[in-house]
């Protein structure tokens, strides 16, 4: 689900940086319906506008930061 947004991101990430560099984009069907401040405006503008699980909320920035995270858990033996 939303392999095709992800994609059209990483395939045009270098010309949509320079466009919207620092900015947060919803992708539907590989267009740019919406730019924001920050993820939570994008988030919550896109839960009023759009139906779950059709938009993908990325932000936009150079390099593989932009679309890779690392979380920690707590880990109980």
């Amino acid at each position: 689900m939303l392999e095709k947004e992800f994609k059209y991101y990483l395939d045009n990430q270098e010309e949509l940086v320079k466009k919207y560099d620092g900015r947060t984009l919803v992708i539907i069907n590989n267009e740019i319906v919406g730019d924001y401040d920050n993820w939570e405006d994008a988030y919550f503008d896109s839960m009023d506008k759009f139906e779950s699980g059709t938009y993908l909320i990325q932000d936009c920035s150079e390099g593989e930061e932009a679309y890779t995270q690392t979380f920690a858990a707590p880990v109980f033996i």
